[in-house]
């Protein structure tokens, strides 16, 4: 059985209203509910005066409008992207354009063709004005902004640091409410696991997610809840290998017979990218491609 995450699912709101979430701290979130997004897209900004804004969201017309008037007679230095997908990118031209600033992100991340939607999508026409990655510091007059590399969700997912507060703006590396989607090429499980141990080892005082609820309190405990979760679902494909289970549609009616069998598409997936993971560590073997289709067995090492 998968570790229990301490998620935290009820959330007050209204959309398009300002929430003051800190002293630097605020959020707008978007109207974009959906199976990926929850409530929707928490866009976040940063400081007082000349400010930063972290994933501008969906490019609607309400949502734009709301931000306009959250951001009324303040300065915009700087549109932050934490990776290129539907739910999290589309404004941050338009948004920049309007401020005349420039968009930072890590660059674009690798397509992932699929007939089975893991994500809201991904937005194959974003570019950053100037490609960012670990260690790049941007500064406001009261906001010190750092890029932690954190690939694993996507390719090109960035976290960022806000230093006088000392917590984390997780984009999709972390959410509060759910689990996050490693979906296989972009998304990678090695990668994801080394992310959220360079996470926890920060030691953050709190982790501001784009989506759900707008503060996680024990980032520590919280983080290795995710990390425990994954290791449970590792051990859970390992174990229906040993049973003689060797392709993932398969394993996947056993580990995943609890939930609704429409959704095992989705499931196989989320598997495929722990398959991966371990064929690439060597425990485990492949015939064929690795990919759903393929034919797996634990390694004669192990």
């Amino acid at each position: 059985m998968a570790t229990k995450i301490p998620f935290v699912q009820k959330m007050d709101f209204e959309y398009g209203k300002v929430t003051q979430m800190s002293p630097l701290i605020r959020r707008v979130i978007a109207d974009n509910p959906g199976s990926f997004t929850y409530t929707g897209t928490g866009v976040y900004i940063i400081g007082t005066g000349t400010v930063a804004v972290i994933d501008p969201g969906p490019n609607t017309e309400a949502h734009f409008e709301a931000l306009k008037a959250a951001l009324e007679g303040e300065t915009v230095s700087h549109v932050f992207v934490t990776h290129s997908h539907m739910d999290h990118s589309p404004l941050a031209h338009p948004l920049a354009e309007w401020a005349g600033c420039k968009v930072y992100a890590k660059g674009p991340a690798i397509p992932t063709e699929s007939e089975v939607r893991m994500e809201a999508g991904d937005d194959l026409s974003f570019r950053p004005d100037e490609t960012i990655g670990e260690g790049f510091v941007a500064k406001g007059p009261d906001w010190t902004i750092e890029v932690i590399e954190t690939p694993g969700h996507t390719s090109n997912h960035i976290c960022f640091d806000l230093k006088e507060e000392n917590v984390l703006f997780s984009g999709d590396h972390i959410m509060g409410w759910s689990t996050t989607v490693i979906s296989p090429p972009d998304g990678n499980m090695g990668q994801y696991l080394d992310s959220l141990a360079k996470v926890r080892d920060r030691g953050f005082s709190a982790i501001f997610p784009t989506h759900g609820p707008p503060v996680i309190e024990d980032p520590v405990g919280f983080i290795q809840a995710y990390i425990d979760h994954r290791k449970a679902r590792e051990a859970a494909i390992l174990s229906r290998l040993q049973a003689g289970d060797t392709r993932i549609p398969q394993m996947v009616k056993t580990i995943y017979a609890d939930i609704d069998n429409r959704l095992h598409p989705a499931a196989c997936h989320s598997v495929l990218g722990h398959m991966i993971h371990l064929v690439e560590e060597g425990r485990v073997t492949v015939e064929g491609l690795p990919d759903i289709t393929g034919t797996y067995e634990i390694a004669e090492a192990n």
